[in-house]
């Protein structure tokens, strides 16, 4: 593959343009101490499309791009069973799960576990998860 000018100039363009947007957006407000909040959930100060679009972004990977389209194309539109029941189950989390999870301040799966059960269960999650090679 050999690129041209034209390739390469829209590579640095879109590398400095994406730089530029990752340090304007993570820019700090003087004296402010970053903590769990900031980190989960963006200090909740993002709009609702930003967190629809982070949510579709979460839950789209490889699979659903190439795979499902293949699918859908061998097989028909009952493929799409699949996608149509994610998002339902993306709408009833956010509807009757997330208010209480935001609510008891929980903001990741081992800290549900941790605050459900106990410790020791938050740890078995983590030793299986880290088990499973990447």
């Amino acid at each position: 593959m050999i690129l041209n000018g034209l390739d390469i100039g829209v590579l640095v363009a879109y590398t400095l343009i994406l730089l530029f947007v990752a340090y304007w957006v993570s820019r700090d407000e003087k004296g402010h101490e970053k903590n769990a909040n900031d980190y989960f959930l963006a200090s909740k100060s993002l709009p609702w499309w930003a967190i629809g679009a982070s949510l579709i972004a979460a839950n789209i990977s490889a699979e659903q791009i190439i795979g499902m389209s293949g699918s859908g194309f061998v097989i028909g539109m009952g493929i799409a069973a699949y996608e149509l029941m994610a998002a339902i189950t993306l709408i009833v989390i956010a509807k009757y799960f997330l208010p209480i999870f935001l609510a008891k301040g929980i903001y990741t799966m081992p800290q549900f576990l941790e605050n459900r059960y106990d410790g020791r269960v938050r740890t078995i999650m983590a030793i299986f998860w880290r088990s499973i090679p990447l």
